[in-house]
């Protein structure tokens, strides 16, 4: 069974890449001896319930090793890579990963429908 979080609990993210760079800002929080970021919304999960959905993609073989590396180097960065040249197969990797991480974040409410 999927636990689906009560919108109500909070607000839901527009998009996957706005779910995963605020889980990011909130771990790098999280490192630095934060209590969770700056934003001043009531995000609709915590930190770890995007990173499990992920985990969901990766042990599923829908994600592998450089998908994850992508979104961690750019969702540090907290912007998406690049569309030039050289930035050209991370700009594919990284909407690939969103792409098959939106679904499963909708569906526990994470991201607005």
């Amino acid at each position: 069974m999927s636990l689906r979080f009560d919108p109500s609990q909070g607000v839901p993210f527009r998009s996957a890449e706005e779910a995963w760079f605020w889980t990011m800002g909130a771990l790098r929080a999280r490192r630095e001896g934060g209590c969770g970021g700056t934003s001043r919304r009531r995000p609709p999960c915590e930190p770890d319930d995007v990173l499990r959905s992920l985990d969901r993609l990766y042990q599923s073989r829908r994600l592998d090793a450089a998908h994850a590396h992508v979104l961690a180097v750019w969702g540090e960065r907290q912007m998406p890579p690049d569309g030039g040249r050289r930035g050209s197969g991370e700009r594919q990797l990284w909407r690939e990963a969103l792409d098959r991480l939106t679904p499963i974040l909708r569906a526990k409410g994470i991201v607005e429908l």
